[in-house]
């Protein structure tokens, strides 16, 4: 079966603190649902982009080192799931719920 990449985009003020019960129990629900069905290969929750630390390489085969995310955004992925699944429309199906349970945008997208 094909691999899903499901990520959650997050504004780049973003704050965890407005996460309520009621959105954590549902995302429980859809992690729990994907563990039942034999989908989920892995999920995890990602620090603020403001964390990051990007690598560059540069012309003379040195590598730049910068704080903060790669790419200069108003959103950035904030977490995800890889999925095992059988097509699309299964992905898209755990996509909606995940756009449902997180209250955020989500992305679909296979693997090569």
């Amino acid at each position: 079966m094909p691999l899903y990449l499901v990520s959650i985009h997050h504004p780049d003020d973003y704050d965890p603190a407005a996460e309520d019960a009621a959105m954590h129990r549902a995302i429980d629900d859809v992690n729990a649902d994907m563990v039942a069905a034999g989908v989920r290969v892995f999920v995890g929750g990602l620090r603020p982009a403001a964390e990051a630390t990007a690598l560059r390489a540069r012309p003379d085969g040195t590598v730049a080192i910068d704080d903060g995310p790669y790419l200069p955004t108003r959103e950035h992925v904030g977490g995800f799931w890889v999925l095992d699944v059988a097509d699309r429309a299964a992905a898209l199906a755990w996509g909606r719920r995940a756009v449902r349970a997180c209250r955020a945008p989500v992305e679909v997208r296979p693997f090569y």
